[in-house]
C-alpha cells in the first residue's frame, strides 16, 4: 500500500503526544501520596501543553490526505459503521480532556482527578480507533490481526515515554523514572513489532493469478497492464519501491525506532545528559516514520494480483 507523508506524520506525532500524556498521568498517580509535590502543578500543565502540541500537529497533518478538505467536518457522519469517523470524534474529545486536565492542574482544581480518568480512557480509545481503521480490513491479512492494535498502543507508549524522559530531564531532573520505563517500553514494542513482521512474512496469499482469472496453468504471468503508463491502482495500492528499499526501511525502523533510542536512553542514565535524551526523541521520531511506512508497504492489496506491472 502507498502511504501519504501526511498520514505518517499524523500517526507518529500524535502517538508521541498521547504517550506523553499517559506518562504524565502515571507520574501524577505515583506521586499523589507524597507529602511534598515531586512535580508541581505548573509542570503538569506544561506537560499537558506539550502533549497537545504534538497531537495538534498530528491533527493538522491529517487534513492533507483528505480528498475534499472543505468537507472534513463530514468525516464524523458515519460513526455508526466507520472507525475513521469514530477516530475523528475521539481525537478532539481527547484533546479537550487533556486541555481541561492541564487547566485543572494550573488552578489546583480537584476536578483533575476525574479528568485524569477521562483522559486516560480517551487516549487509549484514540489509539484503538486509529488501529481499527486498518485492523478491520479483513482482505488485508497483514493488518487484520490483534497485533496491529498492540503495535499502535505499544509504539505510542514507547515514543511517549521517551518524550517524557526528555521532558522531565528538562523540567524536573530529579524525576528519572521515565528513562528505565522508556527503555522497557521500547524493548517490548520492538519484540511485538518483530513478531508482527515475522507473521506477515509467513502469510500465504488467499488468491493467486490462477484463482483470480480461473485458469490453473502454473506459468501465468502478466506482461502488460493494458495502458501505456501508471494508473490510480498502481499509484495508490502499491508503494512503488524495490524489495531492497523495503529491506533497508525495515532495518532503519528497527535501528532508529528502537535500538538506537534505547541505547541513548541507557547512556543518558549513566551520564545524566539531557542532550542525549533529546537526541533519543529525534532519532526515534525518524525511525518511527520509517516504521509507519513499512506498516503500509507490507500490506499487499489483493488488486495487485491484476496490476503486477505498469506497462
Amino acid at each position: 500500500m502507498h502511504a501519504a507523508p501526511s498520514i505518517l506524520i499524523f500517526t507518529v506525532t500524535a502517538g508521541f503526544g498521547q504517550g506523553l500524556f499517559i506518562a504524565l498521568l502515571i507520574t501524577q498517580w505515583l506521586t499523589a501520596s507524597a507529602e511534598q509535590p515531586v512535580v508541581s502543578p505548573a509542570q503538569f500543565a506544561a506537560g499537558g501543553a506539550v502533549s497537545l502540541v504534538f497531537i495538534g500537529i498530528g491533527l493538522f497533518a491529517s487534513f492533507f490526505h483528505l480528498g475534499q478538505k472543505m468537507r472534513a467536518w463530514r468525516a464524523a457522519a458515519m460513526w455508526r459503521t466507520s472507525w475513521m469517523s469514530r477516530e475523528v470524534i475521539v481525537m478532539p474529545a481527547t484533546m479537550a480532556a487533556i486541555f481541561f486536565w492541564s487547566v485543572a492542574h494550573w488552578f489546583g482544581s480537584p476536578a483533575v482527578q476525574w479528568l485524569s480518568i477521562v483522559g486516560f480512557v480517551l487516549t487509549f480509545a484514540l489509539w484503538y480507533c486509529t488501529a481499527m481503521i486498518y485492523a478491520c480490513l479483513r482482505f488485508l491479512q497483514e493488518w487484520a490481526h490483534p497485533l496491529t492494535i498492540a503495535n499502535y498502543n505499544l509504539i505510542g507508549l514507547a515514543s511517549g515515554f521517551t518524550l517524557a524522559a526528555f521532558f522531565f530531564g528538562v523540567t524536573q531532573p530529579e524525576v528519572r523514572l521515565w528513562i528505565p520505563l522508556a527503555i522497557i517500553a521500547i524493548v517490548v514494542a520492538a519484540v511485538v513489532r518483530l513478531i508482527s513482521l515475522r507473521r506477515n512474512a509467513q502469510l500465504k496469499p488467499k488468491s493467486t493469478v490462477q484463482s483470480a482469472i480461473g485458469i490453473k496453468n502454473p506459468r501465468i504471468q502478466q506482461k502488460a497492464q493494458g495502458a501505456m503508463g501508471g494508473s490510480f491502482n498502481t499509484r495508490e495500492f502499491f508503494h512503488g519501491k524495490s524489495m531492497a528499499f523495503v529491506t533497508r526501511a525495515r532495518a532503519t525502523m528497527m535501528l532508529l525506532g528502537f535500538v538506537v533510542p534505547a541505547l541513548l536512553l541507557l547512556l543518558s542514565w549513566y551520564q545524566d545528559s539531557v542532550a542525549l535524551l533529546g537526541l533519543a526523541v529525534v532519532v526515534q521520531y525518524v525511525g518511527l516514520i520509517a516504521e509507519r511506512w513499512v506498516f503500509f508497504a507490507q500490506a499487499n492489496h489483493p488488486q495487485n494480483i491484476y496490476y503486477q506491472v505498469v506497462s
